[in-house]
C-alpha cells in the first residue's frame, strides 16, 4: 500500500521477504494476504475482549446474547437454533445458557407452539447489555477500519465475502 510517495511496511512484509530469502523455490505469495488476515483477527479480537469486558461480557456471551437480540421482540430461540447460529455442541450451549441465565441475562420458558420445548429468551438486563456492548463494539470498529474510504471498505468487504462463503457453504 502505498501513501503519497512511499510505501507502507508492516511486518508481514519482513516475514514474507525471509521466506523469499530462505525458500525461494517456494512461492510464498498467500502469506502476504493471509497472515494479515490472521494479524489483523488478532487485533480485532483484542478489540472485542475489550469492548465486552466493559459490559462484564465474555466474547461467547455476547454471541449467544446477541444472536437473542437480532430476532427481535420476543428474543427468543431454541437451544437447538442458538446451537447452529453461534457454532457450539449442545454440552457446550446448555453449559453457556445455564451461566447466562444464572447472571439473569437470559430465562429458560416453555416453548408456546410445542409445550413440551424451551426456548431461551433475553431479558431486559441482557438486552440492554448486550446493546450497549454492541455500541461500544462498533466504535472500536470503526476507528479501526477509519484510515479506510467508504469505497475501499466496500470492496474489502465483498473481497472477503468471496474467500469466506465456499467455508460457509460446506
Amino acid at each position: 500500500m502505498s501513501t503519497g510517495t512511499h510505501r507502507v511496511v508492516d511486518e508481514v512484509d519482513a516475514l514474507v521477504e525471509a521466506w523469499r530469502r530462505e525458500r525461494p523455490d517456494l512461492d510464498v505469495a498467500p502469506l502476504e494476504v493471509l497472515s494479515r488476515v490472521s494479524r489483523l483477527a488478532r487485533h480485532l479480537d483484542l478489540a472485542r475482549r475489550e469492548a465486552f469486558e466493559t459490559h462484564g461480557l465474555e466474547p461467547w456471551e455476547f454471541d449467544v446474547l446477541a444472536a437473542l437480540r437480532r430476532e427481535g421482540p420476543p428474543y427468543a430461540l431454541s437451544p437447538g437454533r442458538l446451537l447452529q447460529v453461534t457454532l457450539v455442541t449442545s454440552g457446550t450451549m446448555t453449559n453457556r445458557i445455564d451461566r447466562l441465565e444464572a447472571k439473569g441475562l437470559v430465562e429458560r420458558q416453555p416453548d408456546p407452539v410445542d409445550g413440551r420445548s424451551v426456548r431461551v429468551v433475553l431479558t431486559d438486563a441482557g438486552r440492554r447489555r448486550v446493546d450497549d456492548a454492541l455500541t461500544d463494539l462498533l466504535a472500536h470498529e470503526r476507528r479501526i477500519l477509519g484510515t479506510l474510504p467508504s469505497t475501499e471498505r466496500d470492496r474489502l468487504a465483498d473481497l472477503l465475502r468471496r474467500l469466506t462463503v465456499p467455508f460457509e457453504s460446506a
